[in-house]
């Protein structure tokens, strides 16, 4: 693969057609690259990717990787560490070949079989509750993606989630765990607890409880996060004033000390 073909336009083979991977791909295609391949196991995943990729041709795993550029694994986390491995084994993967996972939890390291047989790595989550249809196209315009890659390579990662419509945010290798961390506690509550709400609205003869609950929601959300993110700023803000008195009086004890500004002044029982 050409540096200029990589600068360029990119083949770019999906692993995977869950929630993630299709869009992923209809977002890159949308961006001019080419879609070589993905892969699908089930009726549900054939179906999603001949609706997000048509034409795209549905192949099996191997033949993705050796027509790929760029080889995108949206797999389930419980299966990545096992399918970079193994295709590693069967000497699968190519010198020079972007491989992005979109797993959460992992950094890099997980794709160390396949940077071994000279492949680019790279990890790239988008923070969306994916549908896997079209409309996730539009909520990635809004969307931050996490990415960590080697610092070499990072522009790349950044590039390609620039070019998904999202913007991208750098998680260092050491933090993927906490990254994961924090988006699932904030799924995983939201949902819980909106479910919990619309049954009980239900209970007592609302016929439509999403619809009650949706501008309640989104509003709650949304002064939740702009008075963090107030709180956040006026905790920059201290730490600003602090950093500038400190400063200010370091500048001014260096000052009073300075012989070439003839110094302090002369205190009792100091010479002259």
């Amino acid at each position: 693969m050409s540096t200029s073909e990589r600068a360029g336009r990119l083949g770019i083979g999906i692993i995977g057609a869950g929630r993630v991977g299709p869009v992923l791909g209809a977002a890159l295609a949308a961006a001019g690259h080419a879609i070589t391949g993905i892969t699908a196991v089930s009726n549900d995943s054939f179906d999603r990717a001949e609706a997000m990729l048509p034409g795209v041709p549905i192949l099996d795993v191997p033949t993705v990787v050796e027509r790929s550029e760029l080889v995108i694994l949206a797999v389930p986390d419980s299966e990545l560490e096992s399918l970079v491995a193994g295709l590693a084994a069967t000497g699968t993967w190519q010198p020079g070949q972007l491989v992005l996972h979109t797993a959460p939890g992992f950094g890099t390291s997980v794709l160390a079989p396949a940077m071994q047989a000279g492949a680019i790595p790279l990890a790239v989550h988008p923070a969306l509750a994916f549908t896997g249809t079209s409309i996730d196209l539009y909520r990635l315009r809004e969307a931050f993606c996490a990415v960590t890659a080697p610092a070499p390579v990072l522009p790349i990662g950044q590039a390609l989630v620039v070019e998904m419509g999202a913007e991208p945010v750098v998680i260092s290798e050491g933090s993927r765990a906490a990254y994961a961390e924090a988006l699932a506690t904030a799924t995983t509550f939201s949902t819980a607890i909106i479910g919990q709400a619309m049954r009980i609205l239900g209970e007592i003869g609302v016929e439509v409880p999403g619809a009650v609950l949706t501008p309640l929601v989104r509003s709650a959300v949304e002064n939740a996060l702009a008075s963090e993110e107030l709180a956040h700023r006026d905790m920059l803000a201290d730490e600003v004033d602090r950093s500038v008195n400190s400063d200010r009086a370091r500048d001014r004890y260096n000052t009073l000390n300075d012989p070439a500004t003839d110094g302090p002044s002369p205190r009792n029982g100091d010479e002259e």
